[in-house]
This record gives structure tokens, sequence and C-alpha cells, in this order.
């Protein structure tokens, strides 16, 4: 009997102690005196003494590659695109099962802007996020070019229909499926000729950039009729002096029209906004995610007739703005991208006890190679985020740049993901977006938004 007991409180002390070492409360305090603040201002501070702008004529050069995977086939063909299955990435409840089919086609795109000697590429894939880990590898690839990080801003439609098997790590797996090294490397295939046709197409362009309102195709799905809506649908529009023109639009409407039964290739009501500006209009419709964060797609129908609706809604109601549109022909043109440091990783198992670093690195690789970026093009600031980033934040900021002239425009998955960045004061809430995805701590939100005034600032001198 003793050694039964003597067992068993051996057996609850060890249980005990790694309960200790796997977990801690969450870290409160004022993140201004962090050394990752401290970090980061430093590189900020080297920013604003190198950051330029020029006003110029506008070039711009587009493309458009498919990314549908061919399924059931006998082996992976990494250079045909081919493989034996392909998961859906998105929901969790699907548990990684392959993709039956294809609805309808998803792509990357590809819009290059060129004024003097700056350039970026917008880089829109219908995908879940746009992977880290397969955009590090097109970073690698397209640097040895010329082609900079700086350059390079990165978007995802956030559809949750589209190629998985891209996430490493236990927490990546259960939204995208079992990872397979040959998807990857097809879609950094994918993803570096599309930028490098984009910039082989320059040509002299003129440009327009603008906003309608939206509400009815979105509702706040975190605190309901307490929280505030992001409705505005933005737009860039180029169009290449007697050739091609291409528009990037944004939503930030989240891309889930479609649920988890769904198992065909989709692009979602993104996918419906692209098609009806390119049939009617467009050479090229690039979609990126906006400020998607607690923002839900809100229209009539199920499934796919509600992708439709919300889409073609989108889609006639900037057709209609199209005789109307003003362009110019040349642009005052700046951009700046900032490398943030972060504060310490961490899952959460309840709303104040985290999971310790080396545990959560376990389930999810620590994000790394993370960025704020912001593009001026004329009277439009653009902010590209590494997150599932807040519609509520981005009502401030945008409300905020209003008032000195500009129209902003906030877009997530630019290439790391840092999970949801939210208001700090809803991070003690026990929901998902504040809970689950939030990975940084209380003060993230606060921090997010310091840098991204930072950023604003330099380039709306």
């Amino acid at each position: 009997m003793k050694r039964v007991l003597y067992i068993f409180f051996a057996f609850a002390g060890l249980v005990v102690v790694v309960f200790f070492l796997s977990t801690g409360p969450v870290a409160v305090g004022p993140f201004l005196e962090s050394a990752y603040f401290k970090t980061t201002m430093a590189r900020v501070d080297s920013l604003k003494n190198s950051e330029f702008s020029a006003t110029d004529s506008m070039y711009a050069g587009f493309s458009r590659i498919g990314i549908t995977p061919g399924i059931n086939y006998p082996a992976d063909d990494v250079a045909n695109g081919r493989f034996k299955v392909v998961p859906l990435a998105g929901f969790g409840a699907r548990k990684g099962k392959p993709a039956t089919g294809v609805h309808d086609s998803v792509f990357v795109k590809s819009v290059a802007l060129k004024v003097g000697e700056k350039m970026v590429v917008f880089v829109g894939a219908d995908l879940l996020i746009m992977p880290p880990n397969v955009t590090d590898s097109v970073v690698a690839i397209l640097s040895a070019k010329g082609i900079s990080r700086d350059q390079l801003l990165f978007s995802a439609t956030h559809t949750h229909s589209s190629v998985g098997a891209w996430g490493p790590g236990f927490i990546g797996e259960a939204f995208g499926g079992e990872a397979n090294p040959s998807i990857q490397q097809w879609l950094v295939n994918c993803l570096v000729k599309s930028v490098e046709l984009a910039i082989g197409d320059l040509s002299l362009a003129r440009i327009s950039t603008g906003s309608f309102d939206a509400a009815g195709l979105t509702r706040n799905r975190f605190i309901g009729e307490l929280g505030t809506k992001n409705p505005d649908f933005s737009y860039i529009i180029v169009s290449q002096i007697g050739k091609r023109r291409a528009v990037i639009g944004t939503f930030s409407a989240h891309s889930t029209t479609l649920g988890d039964k769904n198992m065909e290739f989709s692009a979602d009501y993104p996918g419906y906004w692209e098609r009806k500006m390119e049939v009617d209009s467009m050479d090229v419709a690039l979609f990126a995610a906006g400020s998607v964060g607690s923002q839900s797609p809100s229209g009539k129908g199920d499934s796919f007739g509600r992708s439709k609706y919300i889409g073609d809604s989108l889609g006639i109601r900037l057709l209609t703005r199209l005789d109307s549109v003003t362009y110019q022909d040349t642009a005052t043109f700046s951009a700046v991208t900032l490398r943030l440091a972060m504060p310490e990783f961490h899952l959460r198992l309840t709303t104040k006890i985290n999971m310790a670093s080396w545990l959560s690195n376990k389930l999810m690789p620590e994000p790394q190679n993370v960025y704020f970026q912001a593009v001026r093009i004329g009277k439009m600031i653009w902010i590209s985020t590494p997150s599932d980033f807040s519609g509520e934040l981005a009502l401030e900021i945008k409300h905020r740049l209003a008032a000195k002239g500009f129209d902003a425009v906030v877009s997530s998955f630019n290439g790391s993901y840092v999970g949801y960045i939210v208001p700090s004061g809803y991070f003690y809430m026990d929901e998902y977006e504040s809970k689950l995805m939030g990975w940084f701590g209380p003060t993230m939100g606060d921090y997010s938004m310091y840098l991204i005034r930072q950023l604003t600032e330099i380039v709306g001198k």
C-alpha cells in the first residue's frame, strides 16, 4: 500500500512539475519599455533617415497564373502541378481530408507598379494565407535576382477552400492537412513566375484609386452589434497606355461563405469578384483580403449562391463606377518595410495561462520574418500586415489618415503569420480570435498600432 501511495504521489508530483515547466501566466507590462520595442524603434529611426518618395510617370505590369492542382495522379509531379492528393486548407473540422474536385479555378496574380526608381509588386493568391515557409523560399529566389523583400507585398484571398499541405507543425497541419514538400515547391515556383512575368510586363500606365461603401455585405462576428465593421471596398486600377488594364480590390469580410462540408477547390466570393471584373472589364483582377479580423460575410443565399451574390455585388458596384474614374498620368509614390522584433510567442491554454514558448514551438513553429509594410500611391496609403488584422483597428487607422487627407487600406496575410491582431481590450475574452489566436500578449494590438502610425507618417510626408 505504501508503495502504491509512493508511486501515486511521485506521479502527481511529476505532473505538477511538468505543468509548471510548460505553462505560465500571461505576461503583462508596458511594451514601450520592452527590449523588442526598442529594437524595432531603432529600425524605424533608420527608415526615417533613408526613406524617399518619387513623383513621376507610372509603369505597370500584370500576370495571372493558375494554381488549381491536378489531383488523383499516381505520383506527385511538381513541374506540372499534379499530385496524388491535395488537402483543402481552412477548417480544422475537415481533419486534413483531400479535395475531391474543382468548383472554380484558383490563381496567383501579380501587379507590378513602378514610379521613378521605386517599384513594388502586389502578389495575391487564392489561398487561406500566404504560407510563411513558401514566401521565405520565394523571397530567397527573387532576392538572388535583384528583387528584394521590400518590393513584395504579399496577400491572400483567405478562401477556406484552396490548396493545403503547406503548413508545418501540428497546428499548421490541423488547418491545412499533412505537409507535402512537393506541393510547397510547386507553389513557390508559381509565385516566383508570377512576379517575374509582372515585372517583365512593365509598360507606361495611368492609375486611379478609390473606395465605396459595401456595408450590407459584412458584419462584426466577434462582438456583434457592440462592435463596428469596416464596410469599405477599396481599389487600385491601372491602365497600360494602349494595352491592358488591371484592378486590385480589397474587402474585409472573411472568405467563409463555404463551410467545412465543401470539398472542392474554390476561391469563395473573391473568386466571383475576380471573374466578374475579368469577364466584363479587366484583364487581371487581384483580390487581397482586407482587415478580416472580426469581419464576416453577409449576404443572400447559401454556400456557392452566397459566394456569387457577394462577389457579383462587389463587382457590379465597381463596374458602375468605371465610367467616372479619373486616371492620373503621374503619381506620388513611396514605400517602406519594417521588420518587427516580437514579444514572446505563446499559445494559450486559458485566457490567463500560456503554454511555455518551447512547448508552443513544438505545436507550431514561431513566426519569423515578420513585417509591416506601407505604400503610398497618390492619396491612398496601403498598409500590409502579417495577420488576420482587426477590422476595428483598421477603422481607427482609416479615420486618423482621413483627417490628413489620405484614404487608408489595411490588408492581411503578407507573408508571415502572427495570428489575430485585435484591440488589446479584447485580449482576455474567451473567444477564438482573442484567446486561441492571440499569441503575442495583451499589448500586441497597441504595439502594432504604434508601429503602423510610424510607417504611415513616413510615407505620408
